[in-house]
């Protein structure tokens, strides 16, 4: 018999606001001024926090970390769709989103600068999930909390974070796979930056989207321009909806690009053109967000001097807080590792005090 086609897919793309900070009209959110304002203040505070540990890393006064700098449209509008209940489940570069579910500015620092400490959230009920730095896991982690509210009966949303990289990890097709068997109500989003180390988005996936990818489990999929805040908003407001009221997992590809390393032990320049960065700062969100609100009136020179002096300082009072002197055991990841106690652990536990007295012990 002859073939027949069963079944066709589509891929749909939304942009509302553009490089130049020209707005679709018809697509735009009603953020309303107060809204709009604070979430490019969110923006602005995370951009800072962001460039102020770049220069602490390369004093040598921190460890080394991601920079989130060029993708912070992505989580910051989307943390503020959640509600406190709601799960928000993180790779490694959501520093905004993070910022915005209430997260202290202390947090990052302390745990880029190996502190168990930048764990401990001051609140226990912020259900924000720890960085994920084993690429993908945290996609399956995201599908059972997702489910867990599915079966207790409650409207709680799991939103989960990943990179381009991270979609050809095994974890998250399972994590994807399970979400949409259950309908569990979970939202994924990929920030497709491009570029998974130094591997480029052409070499990741012969794909011709990322969002495609969840086609094959059966769930609505879209691709967004993700240095596009608006366009986050409309499509993660829609995803976010759906699953708390029963319509199960959605795939989001918000496609931005990695503005500087992949961490500050990456070099970029070894696998990135000049011409291809400049461009790609050309469209960067806090810039198109500004033109934005200040054709709108909502915003100006006076209320952008204002805002950096505003976020300058609280970045400095987090890093004076950071560096002050504090009594905390230099042993404390040992006990974090796995709920009971394990014999290699013990053992690593043993050799890192012994090493600790000998130091000690020679000054």
């Amino acid at each position: 018999m002859p073939k027949k086609p069963i079944a066709k897919f589509s891929v749909p793309y939304l942009q509302i606001l553009d490089e130049h900070g020209k707005v679709d009209a018809k697509l735009e959110p009603d953020l309303g001024q107060e809204r709009a304002v604070e979430m490019y203040r969110w923006m602005r505070l995370a951009r800072e926090l962001d460039e102020r540990m770049l220069k602490l890393q390369r004093q040598g006064r921190l460890g080394t970390f991601p920079p989130c700098t060029g993708q912070e449209a992505v989580s910051v509008p989307t943390a503020m769709l959640m509600r406190p209940g709601d799960w928000f489940v993180g790779a490694f570069r959501e520093l905004g989103g993070r910022l915005v579910r209430g997260e202290p500015l202390t947090a990052t620092l302390d745990y880029y600068n190996g502190w168990e400490e930048g764990n401990v959230l001051p609140d226990k009920d912020l259900r924000i999930l720890p960085t994920s730095v084993v690429i993908g896991c945290q996609i399956e982690h995201a599908a059972g909390l997702a489910y867990a509210s599915r079966y207790k009966g409650t409207d709680e949303v799991a939103v989960a974070f990943i990179g381009d990289g991270g979609t050809s990890e095994g974890g998250f097709h399972e994590g994807l796979n399970f979400a949409a068997v259950w309908q569990a109500p979970m939202v994924t989003i990929c920030q497709n930056n491009q570029w998974a180390i130094s591997i480029p988005r052409a070499e990741q996936t012969h794909s011709e989207t990322l969002a495609q990818k969840g086609i094959a489990y059966g769930m609505p999929v879209l691709q967004i321009d993700g240095n596009d805040p608006l366009a986050v908003w409309v499509a993660v407001e829609e995803a976010i909806g759906r699953a708390r009221t029963g319509g199960g997992p959605t795939f989001i590809e918000a496609v931005t690009y990695r503005l500087l390393m992949h961490t500050t032990a990456d070099d970029p320049k070894k696998y990135r053109t000049p011409e291809d960065e400049k461009c790609a700062w050309d469209k960067e969100p806090l810039l198109r967000t500004r033109k934005w609100l200040t054709g709108k009136g909502w915003w100006d020179d006076a209320a952008e001097e204002a805002l950096l002096a505003e976020v300058k300082a609280r970045v400095e009072a987090a890093v004076k807080e950071f560096e002050a002197p504090k009594d905390r055991a230099q042993d404390e990841p040992f006990r974090h590792v796995y709920g009971t106690r394990h014999a290699v652990i013990d053992e690593q536990h043993r050799d890192f005090l012994a090493n600790i007295a000998r130091e000690a012990e020679h000054g």
